[in-house]
């Protein structure tokens, strides 16, 4: 008999913005950190941290960052960080220099650990009964992230985690039809727009249902528009930010 429970909870993931006035027990922190820490790794380097922000004062930088009224404020907040700060410590007071620490190889690669165990994480969090909401939005302003949390160089805080016990009960936002991202042997490269009729307007009722005062539009709608459209925003400056901290320093982009 196949055990379906896990594929139960990853189908119905949803972000949770509101959470109940409490705290998370020191059994379930326990299962959460168990079972990032099993997440794959590239090379077993285990290039990641988790810092789990509990001090007021840093709770509400890091809100300021996001821009989120929600983030730092009920349930628990987490950031997962990009960690190569560990490993430089043990090449060094072991004697030997940094090798390949400062390459965009090496980066990719704790990023990616990041990532994967931000996912386990989650997929944990909510096989217990609990809510969360990734935060790509603490990149916003990533000078600022780095100074409120006064992480040495050769990190970089990636994404933020919000867990807890649920106080709403979103709808399951729709995603793209498999078709459009699931293919077999070959990449389609005749892609064509239209073929996204019904799925935009499958989106756009899920958004004027959420919310029949603010009207969204469909997906391709978002595609195209301020969310992509060119402008200099705060992250921008991540290219640099993630050289100041040693990483990648062989990675040169584009000026400008």
């Amino acid at each position: 008999m196949i055990d379906t429970h896990t594929t139960e909870v990853i189908a119905n993931h949803r972000s949770i913005r509101a959470f109940k006035a409490q705290t998370l027990a020191k059994e379930q922190l326990t299962i959460l950190y168990k079972m990032a820490s099993q997440t794959s790794t590239s090379m077993f380097m285990q290039q990641l941290s988790i810092l789990h922000v509990t001090d007021p004062a840093k709770r509400a930088a890091v809100r300021a960052v996001s821009g989120q009224r929600y983030v730092g404020a009920n349930g628990d907040l987490f950031i997962f960080i990009v960690d190569l700060y560990r490993n430089q410590q043990i090449r060094q007071q072991l004697g030997y220099d940094d090798g390949r620490l400062h390459t965009t190889d090496i980066f990719f690669q704790a990023l990616e650990d990041t990532v994967l165990a931000v996912q386990n994480f989650v997929t944990a969090a909510e096989s217990l009964g609990l809510g969360a909401v990734i935060l790509g939005s603490i990149n916003d302003d990533p000078e600022a992230l780095l100074a409120a949390l006064d992480l040495p160089k050769m990190t970089l805080p990636l994404l933020g985690v919000q867990v807890g016990v649920p106080d709403q009960v979103p709808q399951l936002k729709p995603r793209l039809p498999l078709e459009q991202v699931a293919f077999e042997n070959d990449y389609p490269q005749d892609f064509e727009v239209a073929s996204l009729k019904d799925y935009d307007q499958v989106v756009q009722t899920y958004y004027d249902l959420r919310d029949t005062s603010r009207r969204i539009d469909s997906f391709t709608k978002q595609i195209t528009g301020a969310k992509l459209n060119t402008k200099r925003i705060d992250r921008d400056k991540l290219a640099q930010v993630i050289q100041r901290q040693g990483l990648a320093l062989d990675w040169q982009p584009k000026k400008g």
